[in-house]
């Protein structure tokens, strides 16, 4: 299956490396007829000077007419070439990612939070974590959109259905992901730049609701049309006309500092509102049949008219503002024509009909984009499977787990079984010898199966309840916190969360580190009876084989299992398979005598 990714990326590599070849000869050929057709136009009126007719200007408009038609075609092989470097760079980042180079992917590190419930534990975000590895976003709500999916898992069966229906759509369909996400790539946007968005098309019109610009943006040119046609019959020295431009100029340069406000936040986001116009007609002209994808695509065809068009037309007035900068535009059109004044007063309009609909657009933008990434990654994916959510709590079963940030060669995977509640499994077992590892495995797992992802495994049957993990505790300095109060904090919070009636699902590694052998051993056992009383299920790791003792205390909710360590002439050799039982081989001591560290007994 890996080799029929890669062989899939490799050849669309290799037909857009053709393409991009094509265009970029395409525009050498057109920039050396541009060229010499300006030589030509330019000698034929060179040589013509003193004999200009009718046919030398005819020849003349034609020559011109051409190059500007060139030129308009030049940008759009611009655009293509553009676009196909960035389609390669998509695909080859791609094939980085099958061999599990993720750099080239934000991982959200801003995101990391030793507060939350399980992210940190499961790394979730951060450099080589789990979001960097599937995280395709190409806008800041999408991103955003993903991580809160990531950090806030779904506990609905049928919520989870809808989401797993709307990723299988998308993963049968690799090129709309690929041009929806290459698209997105051209002009990448900040938050800063879709909060200034929000902002300006949310704040009250600058001139719309003014009556002495909304009619001096039509008197001014009649009045100029006149002034010229009277001085023209003599009726107004040419003088006039010299007067009359130095009045329409300081008039029309009386509105400068709102002008300038409004240029500043909205005249340099042309190519970013191009952008996503272009984002919003990819999924307007899209034949969705999910539920969850058709509800998306309805927020941008509007009755009359459709949302890419209208956010079009925004990106041209805020382009046609920002050539304000250009002297011409500001020595001619604004005193003849108001420029500035007519492209503020047309954002002033846009802005009644559409301002509070921006952030419902961008919010639908961005849950498209995000179910992208999970199309992406269920694609990248295909020995996944689709998990069986169950309605019965704590009903889990699973068939070789995996973690899906190991290496498929060298990845073991193991089962899982849950039928009763409350119940506990306590995995016992030597140091490095996979406890850790499958707690993580398990957590991830349960973790893409609640957001609507398939997961690595042969088979998955999960109820969706909430999941509370306490697996990576540290202490702050800052917050003048010990290790052990940190983690008794976590615990709180899981027995507070179960006292309010909530359904967990908790996965512990190692109970109360942070003390004594004594305490530690008496805190286990009183904090495993309070959840079973407390009916709850999940899994323990520890390197306390005394809480095996439990199973035979509560036989229908305590399942001991282990991973082992054997020691084989003189070396250890780890299986990684989970087996029932409690361990009974150690190697501490064993370690510690082969690194030169002497162990007395």
């Amino acid at each position: 299956m890996i080799d029929r990714l890669k062989l899939f990326y490799s050849d669309r590599i290799g037909k857009q490396k053709g393409e991009l070849s094509k265009v970029q000869k395409k525009i050498y050929t057109l920039g050396t007829v541009r060229l010499v057709l300006a030589l030509l136009v330019f000698l034929l009126f060179y040589l013509f000077w003193n004999q200009i007719n009718g046919y030398v200007l005819a020849a003349v408009a034609a020559g011109l007419i051409v190059f500007f038609r060139l030129v308009l075609e030049g940008n759009n092989l611009t655009k293509q070439k553009e676009y196909l470097k960035a389609a390669l760079l998509s695909d080859k980042n791609e094939l980085k990612a099958i061999t599990y180079d993720f750099s080239p992917y934000d991982g959200a590190p801003e995101r990391i939070n030793g507060e939350h419930p399980f992210t940190l534990d499961l790394d979730i975000f951060g450099n080589r974590s789990f979001f960097q590895s599937f995280n395709r976003t190409v806008t800041p709500s999408g991103k955003d959109i993903l991580a809160g999916w990531m950090e806030n898992p779904l506990s609905d069966e049928a919520t989870i259905l809808e989401r797993q229906e709307s990723v299988r759509e998308l993963a049968s369909n690799p090129a709309l992901i690929h041009h929806f996400q290459v698209t997105g790539s051209l002009n990448a946007s900040k938050q800063s730049d879709v909060d200034e968005l929000r902002s300006i098309t949310q704040q009250p019109t600058l001139f719309l609701q003014n009556p002495f610009w909304r009619l001096l943006r039509y008197l001014l040119p009649a009045l100029w049309v006149l002034v010229i046609i009277f001085t023209w019959l003599g009726y107004f020295l040419p003088e006039f006309i010299g007067a009359f431009y130095i009045m329409a100029l300081i008039v029309s340069e009386s509105g400068v500092k709102k002008i300038n406000f409004l240029q500043g936040w909205i005249g340099r986001k042309a190519k970013i509102l191009e952008t996503y116009s272009e984002l919003f007609y990819i999924i307007e002209n899209q034949d969705v049949k999910s539920s969850l994808l058709q509800q998306i695509r309805q927020v941008f065809i509007l009755k009359g008219f459709t949302v890419s068009k209208e956010v079009q037309k925004l990106a041209q007035l805020s382009g046609e503002l920002d050539q304000r900068s250009n002297m011409l535009v500001h020595i001619l059109l604004n005193p003849l024509l108001l420029w500035d004044i007519r492209k503020a007063m047309a954002i002033d309009s846009w802005k009644v009909r559409n301002g509070e609909k921006l952030g419902q657009w961008l919010l639908a933008l961005g849950t498209f984009d995000a179910f992208c990434s999970m199309g992406k990654f269920a694609y990248n994916h295909p020995d996944f499977v689709y998990p069986e959510i169950s309605g019965s709590y704590f009903d889990m079963e699973g068939k070789s787990l995996g973690h899906p940030l190991m290496y498929r060669d060298t990845c073991i995977k193991n089962d899982i079984h849950f039928h009763a509640t409350p119940y506990f499994m306590i995995v016992t077992g030597a140091n490095m010898a996979g406890k850790s590892t499958y707690l993580r495995t398990i957590g991830i797992n349960y973790l893409l199966a609640c957001t609507g992802m398939p997961v690595c495994a042969e088979s998955l049957r999960l109820y969706p309840a909430r999941l509370y993990t306490s697996l990576r505790t540290s202490d702050s300095l800052a917050d003048n916190e010990s290790y052990f109060f940190a983690e008794l904090k976590r615990l709180k919070a899981i027995i507070d969360e179960l006292n309010s009636g909530n359904r967990l699902f908790i996965i512990l590694d190692e109970i109360l580190k942070g003390t004594n052998s004594i305490d530690k051993q008496k805190g286990s056992f009183a904090l495993l009876r309070q959840l079973i009383d407390l009916k709850t299920c999940g899994i323990i790791a520890t390197h306390d084989l005394a809480l095996g003792e439990l199973e035979q205390q509560y036989p229908e909710h305590v399942k001991n299992y282990h991973f082992d360590a054997d020691i084989i002439n003189n070396e250890l050799h780890f299986s990684y398979q989970l087996r029932t039982g409690v361990a009974r081989n150690m190697n501490a001591c064993f370690l510690m005598n082969k690194m030169g560290i002497r162990f007395i007994e």
